[in-house]
């Protein structure tokens, strides 16, 4: 049996999605994959009666753990409601200090195959493993990054999935650089401090392991120009295999790019609402009836413009 050690961290307002994603996550588990889960959240919230932990017994190899984090990130900076628990990714080797390497994923993803071949890469002297996201930054932030001292040939990458070398951080006294960044004001918050402090020491990973609404539009749109950074055969992986990450909009709040992805696994999961699936779309059908015209051309304009024709 192989263990995968995976780290979620997220507050009450999304332990519906959350449980969702984990439920894709063991779906997907492989014949001889273990998956080890330890779920972060603040002290202040009580997950003791989560429905999360009835995945247990519907998938038996897993363990679910609940780890609740003090105030080490009271008074960090948000922005766009984003909570303190971003930052809680950071502190995974001194939180989490049973595993020298561990994986971490942002709660509003759906897995579509097993983890182990991403968790048995070795990162060396390296502290994380990530996608770049710099071949799909657009002018505004790849013009942010360089303000910030960040050169676009080096790389700017995700953290929302992250291999995490906890042994290499923990040697390299990081996590007291990675605390002193806390209150500073970054558009990215967790991104921006793992890519100032750890720059030139990130693995890159194929898009597959974290194909973000950014990625997805480009392999649809602009194949030609990203296939010299990444071949056909990882775009078609990616597209059919890949973690699908949210990193926009929300399938369970707002119509968006591979909703239907995430609502084919939503309904098949324990988390399932009728009452909450009704609601939801019955407020979209209304709010497509009360569109006003133009309004509706601008929205077929805007899809033909993304490339609709391809």
């Amino acid at each position: 049996m192989n263990t995968v050690p995976i780290v979620f961290a997220f507050d009450n307002k999304i332990e519906m999605p959350a449980g969702v994603a984990i439920f894709s996550l063991l779906s997907n588990a492989g014949d001889e994959t273990f998956y080890d889960i330890f779920i972060l959240h603040s002290d202040k919230i009580d997950f003791s009666h989560s429905k999360i932990k009835e995945l247990e017994r519907i998938f038996p190899k897993c363990r679910i753990t609940f780890r609740a984090v003090k105030d080490e990130f009271v008074g960090a900076f948000e922005i766009r409601g984003i909570t303190e628990t971003c930052y809680y990714r950071l502190l995974i080797p001194e939180f989490i200090p049973e595993y020298d390497k561990i994986l971490y994923s942002d709660a509003d993803v759906i897995f579509r195959e097993d983890l182990s071949k991403y968790y048995n890469i070795p990162l060396n002297d390296n502290y994380f493993g990530s996608v770049n996201s710099v071949p799909v930054m657009n002018d505004d932030y790849l013009s942010y990054i360089k303000m910030r001292g960040i050169s676009p040939e080096s790389g700017y990458y995700y953290s929302g999935n992250l291999i995490i070398n906890s042994k290499k951080i923990r040697e390299d006294n990081k996590l007291d650089e990675f605390r002193s960044h806390r209150e500073q004001k970054y558009k990215f918050q967790d991104m921006d401090i793992i890519n100032l402090t750890c720059g030139g020491r990130i693995k890159q990973l194929p898009p597959a392991y974290c194909m973000t609404v950014n990625y997805y539009e480009a392999f649809v749109n602009d194949r030609d120009r990203i296939k010299t950074v990444c071949s056909d055969e990882e775009i078609d992986y990616a597209l059919n295999h890949g973690i699908v990450h949210y990193n926009g909009a929300k399938p369970w709040n707002e119509v968006c790019l591979n909703m239907d992805i995430w609502w084919n696994v939503y309904r098949k999961s324990i988390f399932f609402d009728e009452r909450f699936a009704y609601v939801f779309w019955f407020g979209q059908t209304y709010r497509m009836e009360k569109m006003s015209l133009i309004k509706r051309i601008r929205l077929v304009g805007r899809y033909f413009r993304k490339g609709g024709r391809k």
